[in-house]
């Protein structure tokens, strides 16, 4: 029971809590909502709600009562001195993995800033220093949320520019930001993270892992001992010999199984008779005389 619970926990499957707040830390039914919003008590995802004021949805209205046109190049420009507002004080407090904006029009989830940090004791010092803050003269509102993988809360089609909900989507539509911004802003940590270069040019880490390959391979040559061979001397290589050499090696060892067969009792390889052995007194194949019978043996010598 304990493990389908945990299996479908988050999902549309669970009846308790609510799937919606738990992948994209906001809920349209809020206080109201039939399920549970089981707020965090410690994260690495800080949520600053409705902090960001879109001029678009800003702007006064024109003489027809609608809002009047912003230039989208002064709109961009107004989000990204945001972006780096927010970005550059809350990074005082530790590594920023993530810093994502919504850009969605639903009450819950408008001008909604999360902010993913390297590690839980980073998000909580920000969290402590946001407490009571103001931002453009609005009070900042600030908790731990849920969310840590941003793929599962943004909306797919919103990327694809095929969402048929647009702003209302229950899903994060992510304001983008120039790529000279992002460089600018998270470049700062590649550059931490990024190995030293020693004098050889070699950078450490890889070094480091050179040093530890041969450490190993040392320790298993001395673990393991110098390899014996037959025919060989201990940790020598075998010089070969040259023709001549091995021309009277063989013929030594011929010379010595022809003198071990003669300590055997046989002449040339030939296999001894037993005593009494009836002889056959064929003719040869040659000369058409009667093969005389072979020397008797009385005894094996």
């Amino acid at each position: 029971m304990a493990e389908h619970l945990a299996s479908i926990f988050g999902t549309e499957k669970d009846r308790v809590n609510c799937p919606f707040y738990f992948k994209i830390g906001a809920c349209r039914h809020g206080d109201r909502c039939s399920r549970l919003h089981n707020k965090p008590t410690i994260s690495q995802t800080l949520l600053l709600t409705n902090m960001y004021q879109n001029p678009a949805l800003n702007a006064p209205p024109g003489p027809n009562g609608l809002p009047q046109p912003v230039d989208p190049r002064t709109a961009q420009e107004h989000f990204e001195d945001f972006y780096e507002d927010v970005f550059e004080e809350l990074a005082q407090f530790g590594e920023i993995e993530n810093l994502n904006v919504c850009d969605n029009l639903a009450d819950h989830m408008v001008g909604n800033v999360y902010t993913k940090f390297r590690d839980e004791e980073s998000a909580a010092r920000a969290l402590q220093a946001m407490q009571g803050r103001f931002y453009a003269g609005r009070p900042i509102l600030a908790e731990f949320s849920p969310v840590t993988d941003f793929r599962e809360a943004t909306c797919r089609q919103y990327e694809e520019n095929t969402c048929s909900r647009g702003g209302y989507c229950n899903f994060m539509h992510l304001k983008p930001i120039s790529r000279d911004l992002r460089k600018r802003l998270f470049g700062r940590y590649r550059r931490r993270r990024s190995p030293s270069v020693g004098a050889d040019g070699k950078k450490e880490d890889v070094k480091k892992k050179e040093d530890v390959r041969r450490g190993r391979s040392r320790s298993r040559s001395r673990s393991r001992g110098p390899r014996s061979h037959e025919g060989r001397d201990s940790g020598k290589r075998r010089v070969r010999d040259d023709s001549a050499e091995r021309r009277a090696r063989i013929a030594s060892w011929n010379k010595a199984k022809e003198v071990k067969h003669d300590d055997n009792g046989t002449e040339d390889g030939a296999t001894p008779r037993v005593k009494d052995e009836p002889v056959d007194d064929a003719l040869d194949g040659q000369g058409g005389e009667a093969v005389p019978p072979p020397q008797e043996y009385d005894q094996y010598v």
